[in-house]
């Protein structure tokens, strides 16, 4: 028997830079019971109405009623429905206009960070979780008369009770994976538009966002996915969101000796510079393997992919951020910044120009697969109940020897965690052909020149790709939400909030 139980209260989440979120009375449940083979069938029925404002980044306040559901579990055979489990939230009415949102687009918010673990179980709004203005986008999406999706997903820290690592790779890709095929099973069912689902995720988050856009229905995952009882549907997405992507992990500690290898650390030190100087050199090798292109320069070398970032990136953003500047507050600031010269219009400096604007790097080498095992992304390729295994010959053989090999399991797991595999490799035609990719300029979480291959290898394949690094900004930034709103939006095809 279904019950109908009227709840008043307040619901509250924290606010994202840019975007207030004031949450208000006004909750309808509805709870019905499901049985064992129904466990992945969504029900509509089941939801609390709720009310709450939310501030666009025009500053302006909207009222949006919407149903939230909470799904205990996304899978027939969980491992942890603390994390993996999902929340959808579909807009009623936005400042008092009945909505319909059953052909909206569906913003699939990923709030993992660190590749740790994500829950969203506790919620009970939306926006009561995320990781780098995820939440923000989340609300974004709502008032603009998007459905939302918010999704947890296993990470590399948990541990059960014998001592086993149960969230390190590929778990965190093989649950955001299996809660897009739950979405896409539950066609009309859940509100919103399936074929239009658009990720959104930051740093560990955006890399996954990155890896859903391109393993759509990817057979790597099938024996993992199978094991939970995923739904029988596709997890191809159809847009991209992807924040500062900490990614291509078994090359990254390469591209950051290539990219910081020179520059002092925080501490104002410098890292071995032999060491770095060997993995900057291994880098080069690995670019030629990518046989990218871009206008301009043709193939792109260790030889121009500086100059390549620097004139297809970093000038155009430096010319955003100072063409923005008054007049006065220009002139201050290029004072201050010697390195950047201003000319009809236009910001432009050389690589080492940069480097010296940039000044410090944030990590020590090598930066991912440390020799003591004690970075996140050490932990990430643990297995069993060994918390960290070296992913990279380099590290791996610097400590044991010369003779030292990968465990067997490693090659398979980096391919799984990698959407460049997927670009490049083994080329994906299911792949979502829409990206928008943003990164700090400043951001030395990870080589800048992670984003500019990704951005250059998803040219080279023909995808819609709009792709720009926020000047002066770390890690984490997003300065321009509400286009990502609008984006979404034009590549989708949809009008907006459709009045019922």
């Amino acid at each position: 028997m279904k019950r109908r139980t009227v709840v008043m209260g307040l619901t509250a989440a924290a606010a994202a830079p840019a975007v207030g979120f004031a949450a208000s009375a006004r909750a309808a449940t509805r709870t019905s019971a499901k049985s064992a083979d129904t466990s992945l069938v969504f029900d509509p029925d089941d939801y609390t109405e709720l009310t709450t404002s939310i501030t666009d980044a025009d500053g302006t306040a909207h009222e949006v009623v919407y149903h939230f559901h909470k799904v205990a579990s996304y899978v027939a055979d969980p491992v942890d429905t603390t994390y993996q489990s999902l929340n959808v939230s579909v807009p009623v009415t936005i400042d008092g206009t009945a909505v319909d949102a059953s052909g909206a687009p569906i913003v699939f918010v990923i709030g993992v960070g660190g590749y740790m673990p994500s829950s969203v179980s506790g919620n009970t709004g939306i926006g009561g979780a995320g990781f780098g203005g995820g939440t923000s986008r989340g609300q974004l999406a709502l008032a603009a008369g998007y459905v939302v999706v918010e999704a947890g997903a296993r990470g590399r820290s948990l541990v059960d009770s014998s001592g086993v690592y149960y969230g390190t790779a590929p778990a965190a890709i093989v649950d955001l994976k299996a809660a897009v095929r739950y979405v896409k099973y539950n066609k009309g069912r859940i509100p919103g538009n399936v074929n239009r689902i658009v990720t959104s995720g930051t740093s560990a988050g955006g890399a996954l966002s990155s890896l859903l856009g391109a393993s759509g229905d990817s057979p790597l995952y099938d024996s993992h996915l199978a094991e939970l009882g995923a739904a029988d549907a596709s997890d191809a997405v159809f847009a991209v969101g992807a924040w500062c992507p900490i990614t291509d992990l078994e090359h990254a500690d390469m591209a950051y000796e290539w990219c910081y290898g020179t520059l002092p650390l925080r501490s104002g030190s410098l890292a071995d510079q032999t060491l770095s100087a060997e993995l900057s050199s291994a880098y080069g090798d690995h670019l030629t393997s990518l046989k990218l292109t871009a206008k301009g320069f043709g193939r792109l070398t260790a030889r121009n992919l500086d100059a390549y970032l620097v004139r297809t990136h970093l000038e155009p953003s430096a010319t955003k951020y100072l063409a923005a500047l008054s007049d006065a507050d220009r002139e201050t600031y290029l004072t201050a910044n010697t390195s950047i010269a201003w000319s009809d219009g236009k910001a432009s400096f050389s690589w080492a120009d940069f480097l010296a604007h940039q000044g410090t790097r944030s990590k020590d080498v090598p930066a991912f697969d440390d020799f003591d095992l004690s970075t996140p992304e050490t932990n990430l390729f643990g297995t069993g109940t060994t918390a960290a295994r070296h992913f990279t010959l380099f590290s791996l053989q610097h400590e044991e020897g010369g003779s030292a090999r990968l465990a067997e399991d490693i090659p398979a797991k980096l391919n799984m965690m990698n959407p460049m595999y997927h670009l490049v490799e083994d080329v994906n035609d299911k792949r979502s052909k829409h990206w928008w990719i943003r990164d700090g300029a400043l951001d030395s979480a990870t080589s800048l020149s992670v984003v500019g291959n990704l951005h250059a290898r998803l040219k080279n394949l023909g995808d819609d790709v709009s792709t720009s690094y926020y000047w002066d900004a770390g890690h984490g930034a997003d300065e321009d939400p509400g286009e990502f709103i609008a984006w979404i939006a034009r590549v989708s095809g949809h009008k907006g909030p459709v009045a019922k």
